[in-house]
């Protein structure tokens, strides 16, 4: 090239090449993907060291750094303190829990970061600590460990464990860089820090559940003591489960306190919240009820806090809403779970305050509401996921009570069974009855959709009977029609239908289509799955990148749903790829996140000890 040339490119005249990233500038990419990757799985996990399996893999797909390994300290009571001071609580790979410690992470080593409390590198593990510290998986080459300390996050000095990785000299990414110290110190104080804030939650919620405890025996106590059973008018049943749920409104409802009605689907909410109402000494004010799940955010607000006249187009009129007609009362918030979190933070506001201002106005009102909400979703995971502000759910859950399913009170089933009987009867002008085998086989159902699917049940079997008796196989689970039993038979979402099973949400699930067959060969057998290997090993790109050369099922597969994957399905890609996440979704076309989920979902552990 010319001098000429060369001046033309420096005064930006030539042609411009483009430039080459140099690996000192791939390396920062991939540490910083690998952080962003880490950080989205510890801020979307309930439990932070349930998923630190999945961090090790995305270490070693990023970065090479293999083996991870998280020892922590031994609990004070175990029978193995003085022996072993710590011990192993997270891999990459599976172990016995009856072998040492020792076998995964050299013990000098966890004493030396332990004990200073800084992070420490053997660059070459045999030659520094001899040939006996270096695991046995790992002796058919050089390794360099590196490992940082896990601190308290209230007491910076306490190291409460080890993080460690090891990276091979037979690989391409051989030898030490401080990047290495830095990404596992960053992945430290992210897990320090997730665990903290599942520490204040769990901290802030017994705080709460024992004031709730403190002042129901306060007011038992003040009460005389043990009480018999007692009864709300309305509510049938006689068992233990129900009997202790009646009980704990008949205490609270003499209070202002509001009251969380936790429970699945069909198990009766809106009937209790309006026992406690009824029992309380605002039962002559209104009971006014909204469901916020029917509502989208822009009508709930105006349900609840009404609007002015001319506020929005369609409103020719002012309206009172849920809250100031409810003033004096009681209002009841059902499906509290699904309200967004912007609609969140204006509830929090009139639940704290006890005023607010109607949409387009700007007086403020203040009201006397009693709060009575409920729910179906586990409100403790959501606010871990920060999908619920933890500040609302403490507003809202003073005291919790949870309705049993129909499943723990089938003592109750028969007198509810006839109860929907009579009042089918009442309504239809008839005069049907069950007969005692009907009622038996009746018994013997788990109902998943609880008192709901009791009255279905009911007036399903009185309007096609073909007499004034119903006999045992005119019931539906006898034609084989009832849903119930195919519920509870495929609990892990492998179920064409939407319920509850065991507690369980059964979410439908659709299989993926085959792949067309070879055109020069006749269609063959699935293979069978491959047994589950002991060493991921991760050499793709992760998912954060697109592949340079993607293998022609994932060219054009469409973006799929976690409900639409299957446990097997699941395990199958997890198996072919190594039990590599990443790669995993890319099989499935899913995303990361959504493989996390599925595996929560489907309770997979993947390389947790």
């Amino acid at each position: 090239m010319t001098d000429q040339t060369h001046a033309e490119q420096d005064a930006g005249v030539g042609p411009a090449r483009p430039r080459k990233r140099s690996a000192r500038q791939v390396a920062d990419r991939l540490a910083l993907d690998a952080i962003y990757e880490i950080a989205k799985t510890f801020a979307g996990a309930p439990d932070p060291m349930a998923v630190v399996p999945q961090i090790f893999n995305v270490l070693s797909s990023f970065l090479d750094l293999r083996h991870g390994v998280l020892a922590v300290l031994a609990e004070p009571d175990g029978k193995d303190r003085r022996v072993n001071p710590y011990r192993i609580a997270a891999t990459a790979f599976r172990r016995n829990e009856d072998d040492p410690p020792s076998d995964v992470l050299p013990d000098a080593v966890a004493r030396i970061v332990f004990r200073s409390s800084v992070p420490f590198v053997a660059f070459d593990l045999e030659e520094e600590f001899g040939p006996d510290a270096v695991p046995p998986r790992l002796r058919d080459s050089g390794q360099t460990l590196i490992a940082v300390p896990l601190r308290d996050p209230e007491r910076s000095h306490f190291v409460l464990g080890v993080l460690a990785a090891y990276r091979s000299h037979d690989h391409k990414r051989a030898g030490y860089s401080d990047a290495d110290v830095r990404v596992l110190t960053m992945v430290a104080s992210l897990l320090e820090q997730a665990l903290a804030f599942r520490a204040r939650v769990a901290r802030d919620r017994e705080r709460a559940l024992e004031d709730t405890r403190r002042m129901l025996q306060s007011m038992n106590d003040q009460r005389g003591g043990n009480q018999p059973p007692v009864t709300i008018d309305g509510i049938i049943g006689d068992s233990p489960a129900i009997s202790e749920v009646v009980a704990q409104v008949k205490r609270v409802a003499g209070t202002k306190t509001p009251v969380l009605l936790r429970g699945e689907s069909g198990t009766g909410k809106e009937l209790f919240a309006r026992a406690v109402h009824s029992q309380s000494p605002r039962a002559k004010g209104a009971f006014i009820r909204v469901n916020c799940a029917a509502l989208s955010e822009t009508l709930l607000e105006s349900e609840l806090f009404g609007h002015e006249k001319g506020a929005f187009t369609g409103a020719n009129a002012l309206k009172k809403g849920r809250f100031e007609l409810a003033d004096g009362g009681t209002l009841f918030l059902d499906e509290i779970g699904e309200i967004s979190p912007t609609f969140q933070t204006k509830l929090l506001r009139v639940l704290q305050e006890g005023e607010f201002e109607r949409v387009g106005g700007q007086r403020t009102i203040k009201v006397d509401v009693r709060i009575v909400a409920a729910t179906n979703r586990d409100l403790e995971e959501a606010v871990a996921r920060g999908e619920f502000r933890a500040d609302l759910y403490f507003r809202i859950c003073v005291v919790p009570i949870v309705l049993p399913p129909l499943r723990q009170r089938k003592s109750d089933i028969k007198p509810l069974a006839q109860l929907f009987l009579d009042r089918f009867n009442k309504s239809n002008g008839t005069d049907v009855k069950f007969a005692p085998g009907a009622f038996d086989q009746i018994c013997r159902c788990k109902f998943p959709g609880n008192v709901r699917e009791l009255e279905n049940c009911v007036n399903r079997a009185a309007a096609l009977s073909d007499g004034e008796i119903v006999l045992a196989n005119e019931l539906a689970c006898s034609q084989g029609a009832c849903l119930s039993a195919e519920l509870f038979r495929l609990q892990e979402g492998a179920s064409p239908i939407g319920g509850l099973a065991s507690g369980r949400t059964i979410t439908p699930s659709v299989r993926a289509p085959e792949p067309p067959p070879q055109a020069a060969a006749p269609p063959a057998a699935a293979p069978p799955m491959a047994p589950p290997v002991h060493e991921p090993v991760a050499h793709h790109a992760p998912a954060a990148f697109e592949p340079p050369h993607p293998e022609p099922e994932e060219v054009h597969q469409v973006r799929r749903k976690t409900s639409n994957i299957t446990r097997d399905e699941l395990i199958r890609a997890l198996e072919s790829a190594g039990w590599v996440q990443a790669k995993a979704a890319r099989l499935l076309g899913m995303t990361p996140r959504q493989i996390a989920y599925a595996l929560q979902k489907f309770e997979i552990e993947l390389r947790r000890i």
